[in-house]
């Protein structure tokens, strides 16, 4: 068993095999962390703009999360990291808040309901043109909190413009500033 744990939150539709997660957890993984994936079921679908179906979402994702989790000894790591993406992030940082763990936050395209957290140890990244987010808002609550946001021009809601060349480069963008962040003590 590692000293180090990463532990990586999906959002609706965005899974573990889409680019940020997917390298993510490459990254960890070579820097020697033990990796667990949450896995959301039974999500609701056609939530964006509406209020209480993306609290019903972020509540189910809360509620998967701590079923998932009930067994992991985070005390057992020295090292713990979560990293997720839009409604994971909700639900990751809940959890960090609920259950009083030490561990560093990466946060993928970040919901406004994410920023009613505590945050400590916090980077996060969100695109200019998310749609599912109120970017001014987000960038407003990140800068009250202390959090290091990196917001990029033109990009949706996964961090991409639509083309694959400048995508490519940002998802490179993104990994590197990521893995800079994990270095940090």
């Amino acid at each position: 068993m590692s000293k180090k744990l990463a532990v990586i939150f999906p959002g609706i539709g965005y899974h573990k095999d889409k680019p940020l997660l997917y390298y993510s957890s490459k990254l960890v993984q070579g820097a020697g962390y033990d990796v667990i994936h949450v896995e959301y079921r039974d999500m609701p679908q056609k939530i964006k703009g509406d209020a209480a179906m993306m609290q019903k979402a972020a509540e189910l994702a809360y509620a998967q999360t701590k079923e998932q989790l009930k067994d992991v000894a985070f005390s057992d790591y020295e090292d713990v990291l979560f990293i997720g993406k839009s409604i994971g992030t909700v639900a990751m940082a809940k959890y960090v808040a609920d259950h009083e763990i030490k561990a560093k936050q990466v946060w993928y395209t970040p919901v406004e309901a994410t920023f009613s957290f505590p945050a400590d140890r916090v980077v996060a990244f969100i695109g200019d043109s998310d749609p599912w987010s109120d970017v001014k808002a987000v960038k407003e609550k990140a800068d009250k909190l202390g959090i290091k946001l990196f917001s990029y021009p033109r990009c949706n809601h996964s961090l991409e413009t639509g083309n694959v060349g400048v995508d490519t480069e940002r998802i490179h963008e993104v990994m590197q500033q990521t893995e800079e962040f994990i270095g940090e003590v």
